[in-house]
């Protein structure tokens, strides 16, 4: 492919753009312009009431921390089966799990405690709907339920500068391109300072309390700092943000955020993986 149509120097975009297929860099195989299912796919069903299809990216751990969280605080009603799904092989562009999930992203959730089973989709909306449905992690009064909302929509919006933007051209793209990478990080160092100053004043996101907000923000930008998204550390300097360490070290030694990193890990040391989660003997 040329630097023309890899988009380098001289690159001018067309009238009318058009999907180039063989775009190159990592899951060019599997996007595309179009939604919807392109093969028949029949998913799995254990025996609890919440069927979780998902991957331990940063959006998927969310969900499986908060699961572990209930159940690290008694709620057994919270008991779920968790299946991975693989989105380097295009996984989620099977009909079952686009029947749940339109937008073929992961994680999506069924409830089939629910008549009929109840589907929901996007991490953000999965957090907040397991928070109200078992009364845990979402404050109940003022102004801690309106900072945990601002939080958890912050992080919903932050974080795909950091995952597309910063993560793509830094890792992901078939060649490095300053600009790109310059725009990015720019705008993730400034994401950085903002948790930074706010939780100079502040135990967790929300101030002492441990809420969604935490739980949706710490595996992106705690895992960043800890070194273990895209190796990115030093690049970003992220020693520098001593009150976002200082967060993300409390929040990773919880037993119950470390149980739900390893939950439909398909990558790594093998015992650091859970493939498929059906209860608490799998750890």
């Amino acid at each position: 492919m040329s630097d023309e149509q890899q988009g380098g120097a001289g690159y001018e975009p067309p009238r009318v753009w058009q999907w180039q297929q063989a775009s190159g860099g990592k899951f060019s195989n599997i996007n595309r312009p179009v939604a919807g299912a392109t093969f028949d796919q029949s998913l799995p069903k254990g025996k609890h009431d919440l069927q979780l299809y998902s991957l331990a990216t940063p959006n998927g751990v969310k969900v499986t921390i908060m699961l572990e969280e209930l159940l690290e605080s008694g709620v057994i009603e919270a008991e779920y089966d968790a299946y991975p799904i693989d989105i380097s092989e295009g996984q989620q562009f099977g009909s079952d799990f686009v029947a749940i999930n339109p937008n073929s992203k992961i994680p999506a959730l069924l409830d089939c405690g629910e008549s009929p089973p109840l589907r929901v989709f996007e991490s953000g909306a999965i957090l907040l709907y397991l928070a109200e449905k078992f009364g845990a992690f979402l404050p109940t009064s003022q102004p801690e339920r309106a900072a945990c909302f601002s939080w958890l929509m912050w992080q919903m919006g932050s974080a795909p500068f950091l995952g597309g933007g910063f993560g793509h051209f830094y890792a992901y793209a078939p060649e490095k391109l300053q600009y790109p990478i310059d725009r990015y990080t720019m705008e993730v160092k400034r994401q950085l300072d903002v948790l930074d100053r706010h939780l100079a004043d502040n135990r967790f996101l929300c101030g002492e309390s441990y809420t969604i907000a935490d739980m949706a923000t710490y595996p992106w930008y705690g895992e960043l700092v800890l070194g273990n998204l895209y190796s990115a550390g030093e690049f970003l300097s992220v020693a520098d943000y001593t009150h976002v360490l200082r967060w993300a070290k409390e929040l990773g030694g919880r037993p119950a955020v470390q149980r739900g990193a390893r939950v439909n890990r398909l990558w790594g040391d093998e015992a650091t993986r859970v493939v498929e989660r059906h209860g608490a003997d799998d750890f």
